[in-house]
């Protein structure tokens, strides 16, 4: 994406959790120092002449990059940076992302974020958010003297057509780019930073304005009733079933007083014919059990972990770190059960 770089700055490495997981952290133009407010700070300006093939071609991924909805993620302290905005049930919901821009269908119709704003309105029209309201919230320790931790960071997308991208002011039209737009076109990136103490936020407890928006991580203790007595009342009928045909065979079993009758199998005794004969290809259910038995391990005591605390959000890149260590790890374990079982 051809957005503002940060120059002189080397990336963060990535451990192995992370580099599974496709992230990949780029360091950031935008600036600011702790308690000092930045008002339409400008960080650079884009220009694309649609008559070079280029400029062109960077300037189409743009409008592309908006249809599909692409997502900024930022990173503040290690903490996402989220765009809270209310919705339909009167819910406020915080997403750790923030759309690059939106487009207006032919026939009038706002896609994606376009809906939160009456001034986005021009038809076959992409607007993109080059202006970012950011409110960092602080925690003020015990010590004054040891300084103040960050709690929350929230912004709030905007687009603005700064006329004078030398000098902006954060007013005015919104930056929109016509699909059939030819000529010149400029982008000028600008944000604000202000600063807000927050006394009742502790740090150990800093990510649960994140998760008390999500509605997914809600427990849905209805579903999960409904599911349960499903499960027990399909288990029931079945558990029923299988005692009424063991009843009746046990019944006839001891009805029978001839040794012939004995020595005829029927019933339940037939099982032991399919039980006790030897799979047609035991390598590869025995490859399948043991590979089973080692995800299964993995599984749960990655769980163990994460429950404990150990695998924090925080630490990014931890969960995936820790499952593929304890997969190489539970090899051995599962080599055993597929040999012992093979055997």
């Amino acid at each position: 994406f051809d957005f503002c770089q940060a120059e002189g700055k080397k990336r963060p490495s990535e451990n192995l959790g992370q580099v599974l997981f496709g992230e990949r952290i780029e360091p950031s133009p935008y600036r600011f120092t702790f308690n000092k407010q930045e008002t339409c700070k400008s960080v650079c300006t884009k220009t694309y002449d649609t008559t070079k093939p280029e400029d062109k071609e960077k300037l189409d991924f743009l409008k592309k990059s908006m249809l599909l909805n692409y997502q900024h993620h930022w990173i503040v302290d290690n903490m996402p940076v989220t765009w809270c905005y209310d919705v339909e049930d009167g819910h406020r919901f915080c997403n750790p992302g923030f759309p690059i821009g939106c487009y207006i269908t032919e026939d009038g119709r706002p896609k994606d974020a376009c809906v939160i704003s009456s001034e986005f309105h021009e038809k076959d029209t992409f607007y993109i958010f080059n202006h970012v309201d950011i409110k960092i919230y602080y925690h003020v320790v015990e010590n004054e003297a040891l300084g103040a931790r960050l709690v929350a960071a929230k912004l709030e997308p905007k687009s603005y057509k700064h006329t004078h991208p030398d000098n902006p002011d954060c007013s005015g039209v919104p930056m929109d780019i016509s699909n059939k737009a030819s000529g010149e076109v400029k982008i000028a990136y600008t944000y604000s930073v202000t600063f807000q103490e927050e006394p009742t936020i502790r740090w150990a407890s800093r990510w649960d304005y994140i998760l008390e928006s999500m509605p997914h991580t809600h427990i849905q203790w209805f579903s999960i009733m409904n599911s349960l007595v499903i499960v027990l009342f399909l288990s029931g009928m079945v558990a029923m079933i299988m005692l009424r045909t063991l009843h009746k065979d046990i019944a006839r079993y001891n009805q029978m007083d001839s040794t012939e009758d004995a020595q005829e199998e029927f019933g339940w005794k037939l099982v032991h014919g399919d039980i006790f004969r030897p799979p047609r290809k035991g390598m590869l259910l025995s490859v399948f059990l043991g590979s089973g038995t080692q995800i299964l391990i993995m599984t749960f005591v990655t769980l163990f972990f994460a429950c404990l605390g150990f695998l924090s959000p925080a630490n990014r890149g931890a969960l995936m770190t820790c499952a593929v260590v304890l997969w190489v790890l539970l090899g051995t374990p599962a080599g055993y059960v597929a040999a012992r079982f093979y055997k």
